[in-house]
């Protein structure tokens, strides 16, 4: 039996649209807390965090409503980043940690990602189980078993001390210059203040939300006023996070962006000197560049690959001991530090290594050269099903043939939105671009 509510990183879609209803939230609500109140005579809690979104105050009193009717106890942290949610879970002896957050979406959206109490995100079994207790209905616990909600003051300022102590100890960042743009999402106060608080001189952007400007012409999706900034003010370095702050890309001090390939390409180089990059091997999906497999081979490192979501990745690292993974959007995964990504501790591991060798930006971003790669989306409607016409089917064929002994392509649904993704990579950009259009004509002709 397959999901279906949730995707590749918990529940998502459009606020006020089916699955992402405050009716929804309160029956997701109430099936998570009868899986994780196993024992009906102990006290149970859970800790809730949300980004910014105009949603997330709907989302968080249903969530509450259906957690305290099957008796959790709910800890309420406001706007945190999705990092903080997992360290807070253990941290705070939760049963369950929930993120309210569509991460990298427009403001419209909203999701629900869960993290069990180890603070790790759960397994697809797991959320396999919850949504059968969805489908069960709500089963509310006595009255006087009823749990309680309160706000919880300090969880910003936890979680912030834990990111300052991941960068090492004794070092600084007296006389670097840094832009930040936050994206105007979960991380506006406590990346500014991290930084600062290590030394920095910070020029923060997207900091001033609203409840409709997350990721909105800013952040790591949309890097272009940032790149500008940090231009235009002689910025050491540009750290660009996601709306919950759990991915990152970089931008040299020329502007140049540098997506999570060329950050995990440096760490895992790093960490392999120093001897502590656990079992010789990077974790990474599908989607990380060929460039990124032979720089790693070339060092005497292997490259171990996995379907696209940060989830997995860190399913894979747990599974064979491995410290470090990520993927090419920035997801980068350091489980010596955290439970998933974060995208301010990357950044904050990038600049100890700019601190550490004295070398500019533009030096330590460009670890190696990229095989041509390209991607393209097609938006489909509900209900549609491209991937299965025989249209399709023949297309992709067709340009795996194109492609055959001169590069890869990868054909599939988004977890996260109802996007078909086409990407496919050549030293030959001419059977590139003619396989990926190919292909993209064919699902366009379906939708």
């Amino acid at each position: 039996m397959s999901r279906k509510l949730f995707g590749t990183d918990g529940v998502r879609g459009t606020a006020n649209t089916h699955p992402m209803t405050a009716e929804m939230a309160l029956r997701i609500g109430a099936a998570v807390g009868r899986y994780f109140r196993k024992d009906k005579s102990a006290a149970h809690r859970v800790v809730i965090g949300k980004d910014t979104r105009l949603s997330g105050y709907m989302f968080e009193n249903a969530l509450t409503a259906g957690l305290t009717s099957t008796g959790m106890n709910v800890l309420l942290l406001g706007p945190v980043p999705t990092p903080a949610v997992g360290l807070l879970t253990p941290s705070m002896r939760a049963d369950l940690g929930v993120m309210i957050s569509a991460s990298h979406n427009p403001a419209v959206d909203n999701g629900i990602k869960f993290f069990g109490p180890d603070g790790f995100k759960l397994s697809d079994e797991a959320e396999l189980e919850i949504e059968k207790l969805i489908e069960a209905g709500v089963e509310p616990v006595e009255s006087r078993n009823i749990g309680r909600a309160r706000r919880i003051n300090d969880g910003l300022f936890r979680y912030v001390e834990r990111v300052k102590s991941t960068f090492p100890h004794g070092m600084r960042l007296d006389g670097i210059k840094v832009v930040v743009d936050c994206a105007n999402g979960a991380a506006y106060r406590a990346a500014p203040e991290v930084l600062w608080e290590l030394g920095a001189e910070v020029i923060p952007v997207g900091v001033n939300p609203n409840g409709y400007n997350i990721n909105e012409n800013c952040g790591s999706t949309n890097p272009r006023i940032a790149a500008e900034t940090v231009v235009s003010h002689g910025a050491d370095l540009g750290i660009c996070l996601d709306g919950d702050a759990d991915r990152v890309i970089l931008i040299d001090e020329t502007g140049t962006v540098a997506d999570g390939d060329q950050i995990m390409a440096l760490l895992a180089a790093r960490w392999a000197e120093e001897g502590r990059l656990a079992g010789g091997a990077l974790v990474a999906t599908v989607m990380s560049n060929l460039g990124l497999e032979r720089f790693l081979e070339g060092r005497g490192l292997r490259l171990e690959r996995t379907g696209v979501g940060d989830r997995y990745v860190v399913e894979r690292m747990r599974k064979g001991g491995y410290n470090l993974g990520g993927e090419q959007s920035g997801h980068i995964v350091m489980t010596d530090y955290a439970t998933t990504g974060d995208g301010l501790m990357a950044g904050l591991q990038f600049l100890a290594e700019v601190v550490r060798t004295g070398k500019r930006a533009s030096d330590l971003v460009h670890n190696f050269e990229k095989v041509p790669q390209l991607l393209k989306n097609v938006r489909f409607s509900a209900g549609q099903t491209p991937l299965k016409d025989a249209s399709v089917k023949t297309a992709i064929k067709e340009a795996e043939d194109q492609l055959k002994g001169n590069g890869r392509l990868l054909i599939r649904k988004s977890g996260t939105e109802p996007l078909i993704r086409v990407m496919a990579e050549s030293e030959d950009e001419g059977i590139l671009n003619k396989a990926v259009d190919h292909v993209v004509k064919a699902v366009q002709a379906t939708v």
